[in-house]
């Protein structure tokens, strides 16, 4: 039935954004000028459901958007346009999505001024990565791997599903965190004066923003009164 009111409608292009699915072939076939997905990412890097998260968990130095026409491959087709825009140390799945949203929009408004001439290249063979879902086992905090691993997996865990660990049987979730170079046993609180700094298999992770379960987001100050934590204790 949305088949035949896609095909009433005859559209020109149909566009997709964020869609999580594939479209079947008869949807395809419907406009002449294909249906475009607009993708943000640096494909063929980061294909699939989580690319911006994905990039910024990996350490990527920039993602972008692609603009795609869709074929019956999962994000396999051939590109139009790209933009790209640094990752900073500052960004999050959250703030990296609001810029790749405005950069896509501006990119797909101007290439759609003219759609006769959309010149479509088949993107590289080399270089594919898949961004798989972020799933909720994901966020625990593994203290035995480097800091560095763990502030990028903060910031592209924010603002779902969190990072999460275990004090005394109080899952803490932590939003704003980075890496130090100090060192100590995983999992180990180096100091609480300037942060909550906990020690990792390499270096140790500074957290400045935290959360109890029930309660809003809080600076360290706050949270660490809410929540007292002791100079070498270990937490899970």
């Amino acid at each position: 039935d949305e088949q035949a009111r896609l095909r009433e409608l005859a559209p020109e292009v149909i566009i997709v954004v964020a869609y999580g699915k594939l479209l079947p072939k008869a949807v395809l076939d419907i406009p002449p000028h294909g249906c475009i997905n607009v993708h943000g990412s640096l494909l063929p890097r980061w294909r699939g459901a989580a690319p911006v998260a994905r990039a910024i968990e990996s350490g990527d130095a920039e993602s972008g958007v692609v603009l795609m026409k869709m074929e019956l491959g999962l994000d396999t087709g051939p590109m139009i346009r790209t933009v790209r825009t640094p990752i900073t140390q500052e960004d999050t799945s959250d703030t990296l999505m609001m810029r790749l949203a405005e950069l896509g929009a501006e990119l797909l408004v101007e290439s759609l001024r003219t759609p006769d001439e959309l010149d479509w290249t088949p993107q590289p063979e080399e270089g594919v990565t898949y961004a798989e879902k972020l799933l909720k086992t994901e966020a625990v905090i593994d203290w035995t791997l480097p800091a560095k691993v763990l502030a990028n997996k903060v910031r592209a865990f924010n603002p779902f599903p969190g990072t999460v660990f275990d004090k005394d049987g109080v899952p803490v979730k932590i939003w704003q965190a980075e890496a130090l170079e100090l060192s100590g046993r995983p999992g180990e609180v180096l100091d609480t004066t300037d942060g909550l700094v906990i020690a990792c298999g390499e270096g140790a992770l500074r957290a400045t923003v935290l959360q109890k379960p029930g309660k809003p987001k809080m600076a360290f100050g706050p949270f660490l009164q809410s929540l007292p934590f002791t100079v070498g204790e270990v937490v899970k």
